[in-house]
């Protein structure tokens, strides 16, 4: 896909400093000002996938992440959107299928594996988590075990040990 010109550019840059400051509305006008015809271009779409995401539209982050896992297969981020997705809608067996397909894509990619520790906590599978983490860890070293230390979504690990 051709890259988008130097004004929708904009347009996308604007809309995600604005979700840095929490201001998802804005965010969501700076991505209507980009032009129709690349309204669904995977940088607009990854974009409003985070307005979606952050304004809890859940069933709209599902369409966008799934458009994004479809036109972007080689990259991690449609993978990762479904399943968050999915999970906030509450199908967390779907996010873990997702999870696990991901990891078969990509193997090495740190934020797949922790997820999957996450989720794999959340359904109550604490030694499939703990791999996870494990794996995790190794390849995004202390920097990974000392977020994971303070994720409540991994206490389940901490209080098995």
């Amino acid at each position: 896909m051709k890259p988008l010109d130097q004004d929708d550019r904009r347009h996308v840059e604007a809309s995600k400093g604005w979700c840095e400051l929490h201001s998802f509305l804005e965010a969501n006008e700076e991505l209507e000002q980009v032009q129709p015809q690349n309204r669904a271009h995977p940088d607009v779409l990854e974009a409003r996938w985070q307005v979606y995401a952050n304004l809890e539209k859940w069933d709209g982050a599902l369409e966008l992440a799934s458009a994004l896992m479809r036109m972007m297969p080689s990259k991690p981020e449609g993978y990762l959107y479904t399943a968050s997705s999915l999970q906030e809608l509450g199908r967390k067996e779907e996010s873990l299928q997702t999870l696990l397909t991901a990891v078969e894509r990509f193997p090495a990619d740190e934020i797949v594996l922790y997820d999957l520790a996450c989720l794999c906590c959340l359904l109550g599978r604490v030694e499939d988590a703990r791999r996870w983490l494990a794996k995790a860890i190794e390849v995004g070293g202390d920097e990974v075990k000392l977020r994971a230390l303070d994720d409540t979504d991994l206490e389940p690990l901490w209080k098995q040990q």
